[in-house]
């Protein structure tokens, strides 16, 4: 089993490029800074991650993140082995996005100006047991919603 889950800061803005062809896929790249648990004196706070998300994952990379958001990462490891311009093996590692979500609001990160949801009402609860979603809301959400 190769899984991975990383909770982490991207350290700069996400780079995302599209594949040549008729289907052209988005493929997005991005560094993120895991805090360690556990830290002795000397050692570094955090360790640094290159990943890369593709298709549908990149766009959402592309479209919503950027440097200093916090997001929740699962995915696979993989080599990214090679041979360098002096002939030497260089071996590395790269992490592959299968998920990613927010691991914080935009409020925690200084966005400001964001909806943020409140318990309803009684009168406002719905018989469903949903949250009634107010309208002019949807440019905020990374997701359709529909009414």
């Amino acid at each position: 089993m190769n899984k991975v889950i990383l909770m982490g800061r991207l350290t700069r803005d996400p780079e995302t490029r599209y594949s040549q062809g008729e289907n052209q896929t988005a493929i997005a790249r991005f560094s993120l800074a895991v805090d360690r648990r556990f830290k002795r004196q000397g050692d570094a706070e955090a360790d640094f991650f290159n990943c890369s998300a593709f298709g549908r994952q990149a766009e959402f990379v592309e479209k919503y993140l950027r440097q200093g958001t916090k997001i929740l990462l699962t995915g696979r490891v993989q080599n990214d082995n090679y041979t360098n311009r002096n002939g030497e093996k260089v071996y590395s590692v790269q992490i592959i996005a299968e998920e990613i979500e927010f691991a914080e609001s935009k409020n925690a990160q200084g966005g400001g100006n964001t909806y943020q949801p409140q318990a309803p009402s009684p009168a406002q609860a719905a018989d469903d047991g949903f949250l009634n979603i107010p309208n002019g809301i949807e440019e905020e959400l990374p997701f359709n919603v529909t009414h």
